[in-house]
């Protein structure tokens, strides 16, 4: 399923409050000796634990099997939960105009559990790039690393 250039950022902004989430929420500072730690590293540490869930609009959970993948036209699976969502619309690998997965076809795309198939594109090389799915209401993102 096609996603307009509207959705496609409107993923991007989504990704990217998950990704900034992800990031903020699993900072914390903690001296190698337990005796030099302050009041103030074990206040961050407690919040961190209490604010795990991600920003309403980022709660889909998203995995690529396998993942690091090995050779370009591979075949992925892709599955998850809506995280409060209402089923899965669409997944994008990459971006639309350097996308990373191709041939993408949604199985099931039931909100408590969905799944994805795709292939590698034929001209993806290594590296990390992301893999956005929209749920409706919700989105989510992880990263798939390739080796070929």
């Amino acid at each position: 399923m096609a996603l307009t250039r509207k959705q496609g950022f409107l993923m991007s902004g989504a990704a990217a409050a998950v990704l900034l989430t992800a990031g903020t929420v699993g900072i914390t500072t903690a001296s190698a000796d337990p005796a030099q730690n302050t009041g103030s590293n074990q206040n961050m540490t407690q919040h961190s634990q209490t604010a795990a869930q991600p920003p309403k609009g980022a709660r889909a959970v998203v995995q690529v099997s396998p993942n690091p993948t090995t050779e370009r036209g591979q075949e992925v699976t892709i599955t998850g939960n809506c995280g409060g969502g209402t089923g899965l619309k669409a997944v994008v690998g990459n971006s639309f105009e350097r996308p990373s997965l191709v041939n993408i076809k949604i199985l099931k795309s039931d909100a408590d559990g969905f799944l994805a198939k795709a292939n590698l594109a034929p001209n993806i090389g290594n590296g990390v790039g992301p893999v956005l799915v929209d749920c409706g209401g919700e989105a989510g993102v992880t990263l798939l690393v390739t080796h070929v």
